[in-house]
């Protein structure tokens, strides 16, 4: 077969960054993998259909022996070279001076794994898809008012509107925690919606939006909400993108509601 470089592709999702506090919306890239994991037994299999004249059960037990022999040798403390990746012993924490014993409670038996220099070199023909925002990234998506049934900004004062997006349920003790109304000409004129949310879902809420003045507002949502069983350790900040207007606006063109 001619040799020619052939071009792979990594398909990745991006979501938020749980390790950033300060900046909300950067995001982290997960790979899809998948839809399974190779295993000793497929590579076999694609050994056979390559064209090997071994028989499967012989290509499995010689695969098994180079498995075990590697095995031992990172037991023995040992480093293990192949054609792919260079695998080394290392040991986790630090000791207090150079006769401190190892601790198995505090100290950690582990490995490093480096490509080689031929994996290395094979990630420069990989291509990258950008498949965008994963289902988890936490933002608000759209604001409907419910006296009106619009979404194009306009709220109602003592009145309620729907939030919807991702990761937005209210939760956790912090006092910066809650749904808020910023006045986008003054932000120090901040306005804490006070009464219990009709609904509290993560990808919906119901607030009633407070006795607002005519004017622009942010919609800002504090939560330490979290995926996980446990609440994120300092709270998320979302803004709605767009601002929310109550009472007239010369520039806008929404229809009338009779």
């Amino acid at each position: 077969m001619e040799d020619y470089n052939k071009d792979y592709f990594w398909e990745i999702y991006l979501r938020d960054n749980p390790l950033t506090k300060d900046d909300q919306n950067d995001c982290i890239a997960e790979v899809k993998t998948g839809p399974k994991t190779l295993t000793t037994e497929d590579s076999a299999n694609e050994i056979k259909r390559s064209g090997s004249e071994l028989k499967k059960a012989t290509i499995l037990s010689v695969v098994q022996q180079d498995s075990d022999i590697l095995f031992e040798a990172l037991l023995n403390g040992n480093s293990v070279i192949t054609d792919l990746f260079q695998i080394t012993p290392r040991v986790l924490g630090n000791f207090a001076n150079s006769e401190a014993p190892f601790d198995a409670n505090y100290h950690k038996l582990a490995f490093d794994v480096v490509p080689t220099k031929k994996l290395r070199e094979a990630l420069k023909r990989v291509k990258v898809i950008n498949h965008g925002a994963k289902g988890d990234t936490a933002y608000i998506g759209l604001v409907t008012d419910t006296l009106t049934d619009l979404y194009d900004g306009s709220i109602t004062p003592n009145d309620d509107v729907r939030i919807e997006g991702n990761r937005i349920k209210i939760a956790g003790d912090s006092e910066n925690v809650g749904v808020f109304f910023i006045s986008a000409t003054d932000p120090s004129k901040v306005f804490k919606v006070s009464r219990k949310l009709t609904q509290n879902d993560p990808g919906t809420l119901i607030a009633r939006v407070p006795n607002l003045a005519d004017g622009e507002y942010i919609l800002r949502i504090v939560t330490q909400f979290s995926t996980n069983k446990q609440l994120l350790k300092e709270p998320r900040t979302l803004e709605y993108k767009r601002h929310l207007i109550v009472g007239s606006n010369n520039d806008d063109d929404r229809p009338v509601i009779e």
